[in-house]
């Protein structure tokens, strides 16, 4: 059992710490890098396993060298506010703090800061961008310091939505880890690429149409780092020139020493940053393992050792959803066997595993925080941050106990939102340290990455360049999109659901048991009350599951969705369960 201990402490220098305390931003400069013994925590026990902890963590580790190649809360008034609004000046703050290590001079070739001297910013005023991907794992939106809705510290995150935007309602559009990284790579739902389960990844057909391999062709350099969750073959390892996979844990063997999964992401970020050919743009994805659970141990959650002190005196708020009630109003065929109750049990069934689970979870979310800064200051040492798009996200949300639930999967909004902040050197200073209340979504990401490089989006992509909400005056953007996610092992444990969402209201579909749901997201955005046998609710039920059906089958066409839905009209099938194939 990870013991908690409030007698460690940050060895820091007095001088610093007055310093820090001068510029009121102490927090973010305190967790530059974790240095000191790492936590040996021995052989992990394995209890309460399932047939699906495999796919989450496998037992056979891939690394390839390169050269061989608190609460469940809605949308807050703190940010819902901040709209597209200009932060005060006083929130504009020095960027994180360069340490003493010695890195050589930047060279003669770095290209010059690109910074927009007004709001009239066009695309093809900018030459190809560096571009930063820092991708976690099982983090939903409201998880960072900013989103104020926790204890959690995330200082970096912080400091990087002053520099850039947060997308405050930026979902995935199927919530598990492999379907995720898919639909990033495709720009596609799932029901296009079809790669259901990660050790069968039909999504590689499309690979001369994923980004990657577009990147490369147009002669960035890549580098990969952690987690991929598909098979390495020759032709993934021979598109990323820096290819570093591995996942599964957070304590690996290093060397005949211990080393913690997100240092280990660092280390070799670090390396990519310093090794990379200098005359090159690059793109470098991060993809961190943490704060994804050990599944099928007890302790589930494992921080580093100099994060124990971390939330010792804290309390983490149980959800307003996390009762027996709000469990026995799930739908019936929610039983026992079901894959988020049994994660409940082993996460959240009594008031100090919560506490102990939360505060580890936490801990690993601030050890990513220091280590996307420290892979930050590398950037800035080599003068390239401001010529870099730099986007934090995740593959998606997680329950912390609301409905009684653990993991993700299903269409509620702890599942589907997770967070996007994005730091472009091409944005308006108008719209550095803005809100955006639009629908995002991680199919937008392939174009968005794209569009930094200066290169059309395939053909086969669904999504749009998210730069069009900042580098736009008016987008016509979505205000609605689908949500999938099929049946896993069996119906029983992990259900097959698809979703038309709305800002103010979400219809949910259970194909496999021919149920449906109906939510006021305005009035109850913890979806505790089904309207969907409400007779007043008739006439919004009928139209959302025309809607609903037409994008279903919109997501079954290559190129983006037609948010307009003119396309799909006509087309409306009455049996939601269409056997229609995708269009390849």
């Amino acid at each position: 059992m990870v013991a908690e201990s409030g007698n460690r402490m940050f060895r820091i220098p007095v001088f610093m710490m007055v310093i820090l305390a001068g510029l009121g931003f102490a927090a973010l400069n305190l967790r530059t890098g974790f240095k000191g013994d790492v936590l040996g925590l021995g052989l992990l026990r394995t209890t309460g396993s399932s047939a699906l902890d495999s796919f989450d963590n496998p037992r056979q580790v891939q690394e390839v060298s390169p050269e061989k190649k608190s609460a469940s809360t809605p949308l807050s008034e703190a940010e819902g506010n901040q709209e597209n609004k200009p932060k005060a000046e006083e929130r504009k703050i020095d960027p994180p703090e360069k340490t003493s290590e010695k890195t050589p001079n930047p060279p003669e070739t770095t290209p010059p800061t690109q910074e927009p001297q007004n709001d009239q910013v066009k695309k093809e005023d900018f030459k190809p961008m560096n571009i930063i991907l820092l991708y976690g794992d099982d983090w939903r939106h409201d998880s960072i310091g900013s989103a104020k809705a926790s204890i959690v510290q995330t200082p970096f995150f912080d400091w990087l939505a002053d520099q850039g935007m947060k997308f405050v309602r930026n979902c995935v559009t199927t919530s598990v880890c492999w379907i995720s990284r898919a639909n990033l790579y495709t720009g596609q739902y799932v029901c296009r690429h079809n790669s259901t389960y990660p050790h069968k990844p039909d999504w590689y057909v499309f690979w001369d149409k994923a980004w990657p391999k577009m990147l490369k062709d147009a002669g960035y350099y890549l580098g990969h780092v952690g987690k991929w969750h598909f098979e390495w073959n020759s032709m993934v390892s021979g598109t990323w020139d820096f290819g570093r996979p591995y996942y599964g844990q957070h304590w690996y063997n290093d060397r005949g020493g211990r080393i913690h999964t997100t240092k280990k992401n660092e280390k070799d970020a670090l390396e990519f940053l310093k090794e990379r050919p200098r005359k090159k743009p690059f793109m470098l994805s991060v993809c961190f393992f943490a704060p994804h659970s050990v599944d099928g141990t007890d302790d589930q959650y494992f921080p580093q050792n100099e994060s124990m002190s971390l939330y010792v005196n804290d309390t983490v708020d149980v959800p307003i959803s996390a009762t027996e009630e709000e469990w026995n109003k799930l739908p019936s065929f929610f039983g026992d066997i079901n894959e988020g109750r049994r994660r409940w049990r082993i996460r959240f069934d009594t008031p100090e595993k919560h506490q102990r689970m939360m505060k580890n979870y936490y801990r690993l979310v601030t050890e990513i925080d220091a280590t996307s800064k420290a892979i930050y200051e590398e950037l800035e040492r080599q003068g390239e941050a401001d010529n870099t798009m730099i986007i934090f996200t995740t593959d998606n949300g997680l329950f912390h106990s609301e409905h009684q639930l653990a993991g993700k999967w299903f269409p509620h909004e702890e599942s589907i939102r997770v967070p996007l902040i994005i730091k472009d050197p091409r944005m308006p200073k108008t719209k550095v340290g803005t809100v955006n209340d639009e629908f995002t979504l991680n199919i937008d990401l392939a174009s968005t990455i794209l569009g930094a490089a200066k290169l059309p989006q395939s053909d086969l992509m669904q999504g749009r360049d998210i730069s069009d909400l900042y580098l736009t005056e008016d987008p016509q953007w979505r205000q609605e999109f689908f949500y999938e996610h099929p049946v896993h092992l069996e119906s029983r444990i992990i259900p097959a659901s698809t979703a038309l969402v709305r800002k103010g209201m979400k219809f949910m579909n259970w194909p496999d048991y021919k149920v449906d749901q109906l939510f006021n997201l305005t009035e109850d955005p913890l979806e505790m009350n089904d309207l969907v046998k409400r007779e007043e609710m008739e006439s919004v039920l009928g139209e959302m599951k025309i809607r609903h059906n037409e994008l279903k089958l919109a997501a079954l066409e290559p190129g983006p969705i037609d948010e307009s839905g003119e396309r799909m009209r006509g087309v409306f099938q009455e049996d939601a369960n269409t056997d229609k194939k995708p269009s390849r």
